[in-house]
């Protein structure tokens, strides 16, 4: 147990596509104590909440904190979300269909919830606490399975009035491109999400073109994930390392857009593949992004890594919750 200052503790909560993770900060940030549970997909909604609520006693208990002491909750969760209402409208993952989160949460700690998206909160943990720490302008693009996006503009985490947006997954870059998950064609996702990379990963292992990759992870998609693919390129699969650099320029042009419209100081790269292979992710979407944006914004804007790792979302949604509760310090 921490023994440092309980009075006005914050709560994050990152639910994931795989994981829960409640983490609990003093008034200053510093992490006191966390609780982790696997998600359990299909378990149903009320389950999945009760369980929600047992990962946060649970990090109060390891944090040495009472729940009188918790002045807020922020919770990053996958959407598409109701913002004002505090409810998931609908999780594939998790099954889950209209899931009160703000409600069931409030009644259990008694205490004021933020719901947010979680690459949103991602984005806003960097912002406070990060790789853009108090840039003007921070646009955060984290590619996995999905492309998630997320901006804060002088301080403020841009949102829709009811709905997160910045789908910057979906900014359309090919046209007649691949079928994209949304149902349209060519977005960035389709060409340079962790799920696109896989896919032509696999086929190039098929082929023989990458006998590493097909040694350790074979050509099934569930098992070439961001570790498998690093450890490909890194090993010499050079199919491999071709496919992940023309998705990582892809990322770039699409950055280009982003830059040309929104003008930031700082563009955060994270996620899992990012994590597994910054140098090369930092390398091309730089340059792809530079090459495409307008000649008088080449020097305007930095490539960064992002810095908090697995804590962004905990630590962005607690922040925001704070931030958005009593305002910022």
């Amino acid at each position: 147990m921490s023994d440092g200052p309980k009075e006005g503790c914050w709560v994050g909560f990152d639910l994931g596509g795989t994981k829960m993770l409640a983490k609990v900060f003093d008034k200053d940030f510093k992490g006191l104590g966390q609780e982790r549970k696997k998600t359990k997909a299909h378990e149903g909604m009320e389950a999945g909440m009760a369980r929600m609520v047992h990962t946060v006693e649970k990090a109060l208990e390891a944090a040495g904190v009472a729940k009188d002491q918790v002045a807020g909750i922020g919770v990053g969760s996958p959407g598409p979300l109701d913002l004002k209402r505090g409810m998931i409208l609908t999780t594939p993952n998790l099954g889950w269909q209209n899931a009160p989160l703000k409600d069931t949460l409030e009644q259990a700690f008694g205490c004021p919830v933020v719901v947010a998206n979680d690459v949103d909160a991602g984005v806003y943990g960097e912002y406070r606490f990060g790789a853009g720490r108090q840039a003007r302008c921070v646009v955060g693009i984290f590619p996995g399975t999905g492309i998630g996006g997320g901006c804060v503009y002088e301080g403020r985490l841009i949102q829709g009035a009811v709905h997160s947006f910045m789908e910057i997954g979906h900014i359309p870059l090919v046209p007649g491109g691949p079928l994209c998950g949304c149902g349209r064609r060519g977005c960035l996702e389709a060409v340079a999400s962790r799920l696109a990379i896989a896919s032509a990963a696999a086929a190039a292992a098929f082929r023989g073109e990458a006998p590493h990759l097909l040694e350790a992870a074979g050509t099934d998609l569930a098992n070439i994930r961001s570790g498998a693919l690093a450890a490909s390129v890194a090993a010499g699969d050079a199919a491999v390392e071709q496919i992940v650099r023309e998705a990582a320029r892809w990322l770039g042009r699409a950055v280009a857009v982003v830059v040309n419209l929104m003008g930031p100081d700082v563009v955060v790269l994270g996620g899992g593949l990012v994590d597994a292979m910054p140098a090369l992710y930092k390398e091309e979407v730089g340059r792809a992004a530079r090459q495409q944006v307008m000649p008088a914004f080449e020097e305007t804007f930095m490539i960064e890594v992002a810095e908090l790792g697995d804590d962004a979302t905990v630590t962005g949604a607690a922040a925001l919750a704070r931030d958005l509760v009593v305002g910022r310090a």
